[in-house]
């Protein structure tokens, strides 16, 4: 009994990892898990269980969807990390559109990197239900026999070259070189792989482009008062490449346009909205207004409720906030907080806008995409890392 019921925590394991959980296949797992609560289990066919699990179903779903699209012989893959609302839907929608007028020979299809999104999205969090498939599967049904692309592109819709822009890496490495073993060799040694970095790959190229179209965007907000973008960063142990540096040159490059402007993150060490605060201080800003934007892709459950949401559990009045040890001040959002602070910041100074939905921010990916395709095709074995 005990051997078996390992045996079926391993197979909830795969339909958990493996990308979607529709809502059918969740009850399947759902009575599993129940005969094993119950002791009730007396066989289970190990062939079935390898044979008919998840992954083999979504990437047949996967691959008949790249069959049925099928137009051209290159296509993009867009990489994004994932959301369950239905701006960042919209958005990603709108990419997807953007992407295909401006890269007319070539198919595009839009991926999630995040498992916890895509099953969240299915299961249909904060609207009706949408399916997305992890990278893998994509790579996978492109190199099918029935499709073969001559060219992939993999574009990552990342901000940061951190901790998520590893993992599109890692798909492509392990797609480039065959790491399950069954695909064709000589197909793969043949196709020209590509890879489009993120928004702030560059320190200086791209940091200083953003700035400048973002000051474009928002000079009349500076001019009134402070412009507090929210990234999300990484933790001190997940700060692949270094890269939450680019917050701190993107707030300095920000700042020759303005001394409104400020950077801060939901989880880069020595710079979340406490630290945001000190600097405004430091620069003489203790009151006044204050717009809220979110620094990432899309305007998700960061935006909505990190840095816009009503949650204001850590103030107490006569007391203030309690930071915690890393001197964050956990359950309030970035609006309360800083209204708290006294600082003037209505709701409609928090600008709810994914970078997705600013053209000018999405065409920084876009001319990525474009470099990715002028220039030499990826070396398989190597990552493209950043520059610090």
């Amino acid at each position: 009994m005990k051997k078996i019921k390992y045996l079926v925590l391993a197979f909830v394991a795969v339909c958990l990892t493996a990308g979607i959980t529709s809502c059918e296949k969740e009850k399947e797992v759902e009575k599993i898990v129940e005969v094993i609560k119950n002791d009730t289990i007396k066989v289970i066919q190990t062939d079935t269980v390898k044979e008919d699990n998840n992954w083999s179903r979504y990437q047949t779903i996967v691959t008949q969807t790249v069959k049925d699209n099928k137009k051209h012989d290159k296509v993009i893959l867009l990489v994004a990390f994932g959301s369950t609302w239905e701006q960042a839907y919209d958005a990603f929608d709108a990419t997807v559109d953007a992407y295909k007028k401006a890269f007319p020979s070539y198919d595009i299809f839009l991926s999630y990197s995040s498992a916890i999104c895509i099953n969240r999205a299915a299961a249909g969090e904060n609207t009706e239900p949408r399916f997305y498939y992890a990278p893998l599967f994509w790579l996978n049904a492109f190199a099918d026999k029935k499709v073969r692309y001559n060219e992939i592109v993999v574009q990552s819709l990342q901000v940061i070259p951190g901790e998520e822009y590893t993992r599109v890496i890692n798909y492509i490495k392990d797609f480039a070189n065959n790491a399950n073993g069954d695909l064709d060799d000589d197909y793969l040694a043949g196709v020209e792989l590509r890879l489009g970095v993120p928004l702030l790959q560059d320190a200086e190229v791209d940091v200083n482009e953003v700035a400048k179209q973002l000051n474009e965007l928002y000079k009349s907000q500076a001019a009134q008062g402070v412009v507090a973008f929210m990234g999300h960063g990484n933790p001190d142990e997940y700060d692949t490449y270094k890269a939450n540096v680019r917050y701190t040159q993107l707030e300095a490059a920000l700042q020759q346009y303005s001394p409104n402007y400020f950077v801060g993150t939901v989880d880069m060490m020595e710079n979340f909205k406490t630290h945001v605060w000190a600097r405004m201080t430091a620069a003489g800003i203790t009151s006044g207004k204050i717009f809220l934007h979110p620094l990432m892709s899309i305007d998700g459950d960061h935006g909505h409720n990190d840095m816009g949401g009503d949650d204001d559990d850590n103030w107490e009045e006569g007391v203030g906030f309690t930071p915690n040890e890393e001197g964050e001040v956990e359950d309030t959002s970035w609006k309360m907080y800083f209204r708290h602070l006294g600082y003037d910041c209505p709701e409609e100074n928090v600008i709810h806008k994914g970078l997705l939905e600013l053209p000018t921010i999405r065409e920084v990916w876009m001319e990525h995409t474009r470099y990715a395709i002028d220039g030499e095709p990826l070396d398989y074995y190597h990552s493209k890392n950043p520059e610090e």
